[in-house]
């Protein structure tokens, strides 16, 4: 996928994801990000989601499936909001910054992806390549393409997806749920991690 960003869009990401992460271990409010000092890339809207591991293992992970603001500001709040709010953490702590590596995803626009039955979906989809989001009634949930290397079959990636919107594993199987997919670029600290 061709974001139109450079590895120096992608530094600066990072860095302003570690200062908003910083802000958030020290119980700090989250201040106003200075978009004048921004690569224009990053003004542009845009929407990521940003993943914080400590060894290896997932600290937190949140982002957003629209684009509705610059795409720094997308970053700076995720990433306050990935060491504050992830309901599956407890938050940052300031003793731990310096063992959490950051990730920062940048999503594509989803696309809908029409399929007859779960065979159809299982053969559409592009593990590893696709992020999927799958929406029933008012429950939705997605995983990003980073999933794939921890539940690399398709069957499972879908069970599970469907268990993290609350609705029954089968869901998919019938064509009755909504699937989207979509692609991220990804520019990570250390090794590459797995999104949530």
């Amino acid at each position: 996928m061709d974001a139109g960003l450079t590895a120096e869009d992608g530094r600066q990401l990072l860095d302003l994801a570690r200062l908003a992460v910083g802000h958030a271990a020290r119980r700090e409010p989250l201040p106003s990000l200075p978009l004048a000092s921004i690569s224009q890339p990053l003004r542009r809207d845009g929407c990521a989601f940003v993943t914080l591991t400590q060894a290896g293992q997932l600290r937190g992970c949140i982002g957003g499936l629209e684009a509705r603001l610059p795409l720094a500001e997308d970053v700076w709040e995720h990433a306050y909001a990935a060491a504050r709010e992830d309901f599956r953490f407890e938050p940052v702590l300031p003793d731990e910054l310096s063992s959490i590596e950051l990730e920062v995803s940048v999503l594509t626009e989803p696309q809908p992806l029409d399929y007859v039955d779960g065979e159809d979906l299982k053969r559409l989809l592009r593990p590893g390549m696709d992020g999927v989001i799958l929406s029933s009634g008012i429950r939705r949930a997605t995983f990003l393409p980073q999933v794939w290397e921890k539940i690399p079959e398709p069957e499972e990636f879908l069970d599970r997806l469907a268990e993290k919107a609350g609705l029954s594993g089968d869901t998919w199987r019938h064509g009755q749920a909504s699937i989207q997919v979509y692609q991220v670029v990804s520019f990570f600290e250390g090794h590459p991690p797995t999104g949530g």
